[in-house]
């Protein structure tokens, strides 16, 4: 389905943001891209501005495959970086459990792209609706079923975006959520 952008990548920003707002302890994050998307580059330069704004250190983390996630998360506990920060990717979202669980076993706080996430036992996601999308790609279906030709119609945006904290997964992270905090979440998970 053309016609309907989701603003994956460009939400590394936010998100690095909201970790910091859940974590403001941690003053070194890991940031875990796949190399092989093709705006790694964009987000791992989109990532470090917004760090140095935020007076903070990130280190890139780079993964392309399953095998690279044990390596990864032992440069997170031997570093002793105090959060992680999963970069929008369609591999990262097809593991999901994977990294999930890996979050939790060495007790890492993680922000993520999609809501499934925290659903799931993660901290913290901050995305695009995918309700949302899936309704504006039905909107667009239909338009074409009327009659209307794809290459007349504009490409659309999804302008909704979710943010969601698992509190019961920050309660065994020994996190604090700050109750402004809370209230700006789209959905608190007890």
């Amino acid at each position: 389905m053309t016609g309907v952008s989701f603003f994956a990548n460009q939400l590394e920003t936010k998100r690095l943001g909201l970790l910091h707002e859940l974590v403001p302890q941690a003053d070194e994050v890991a940031v875990l891209i796949n190399p092989s998307q093709p705006a790694a580059q964009e987000q791992s330069s989109e990532v470090m501005e917004a760090a140095r704004v935020l007076g903070i250190r990130v280190h890139i983390l780079n993964a392309r495959s399953e095998g690279d996630f044990g390596a990864a998360f032992a440069m997170i506990v031997q570093r002793r970086l105090g959060a992680l920060l999963v970069a929008a990717d369609p591999f990262f979202s097809s593991r999901r459990d994977q990294l999930v669980a890996l979050a939790a076993h060495h007790a890492v706080p993680a922000i993520y792209e999609w809501r499934d996430f925290p659903a799931t036992g993660g901290l913290a996601s901050y995305g695009t609706s995918l309700t949302d999308a899936f309704r504006q790609a039905g909107v667009y279906v239909g338009r074409i079923l009327n009659g209307a030709q794809p290459a007349d119609l504009p490409t659309v945006q999804t302008i909704k975006f979710e943010f969601v904290i698992n509190l019961k997964t920050a309660k065994a992270l020994g996190i604090d959520v700050p109750p402004m905090l809370s209230a700006r979440a789209d959905e608190v998970i007890e």
